[in-house]
């Protein structure tokens, strides 16, 4: 793994299989983490298939949920398939609440 950014306790890593977040990420992380991760994913290659991880967020947090909402524009843009969307219990159930899970591949039990 490769650490993209790390502020106070929040880091953002990536591997082969993707970006993963661990902290609470609040809005004052959140438009630094979502450029770390734009870049990265800006690297990948056509067609990549990756994972996103967001299970270490233990804070409910919307700003969390639009980082993962900018990543998945990049994604599209740079032709990278998001394979699975890791969350934890409460970024769950607030992406329920939002209406989101429909519309991203989320993995119930991380």
């Amino acid at each position: 793994m490769s650490l993209l950014l790390e502020r106070g306790d929040v880091t953002l890593e990536a591997s082969s299989e993707g970006l993963a977040v661990r902290g609470d990420v609040d809005f004052e992380i959140a438009a630094p983490l979502a450029e770390a991760g734009k870049v990265w994913l800006a690297e990948q290659s056509a067609g990549a298939r990756i994972t996103l991880d967001l299970c270490g967020v233990d804070r409910v947090s919307s700003a969390a949920l639009s980082v993962l909402l900018e990543w998945t524009r990049q994604a599209r843009s740079t032709a990278v398939t998001i394979d699975a969307v890791k969350l934890s219990p409460p970024l769950a159930n607030l992406t329920r609440v939002a209406g989101l899970d429909e519309l991203l591949p989320v993995v119930s039990d991380p």
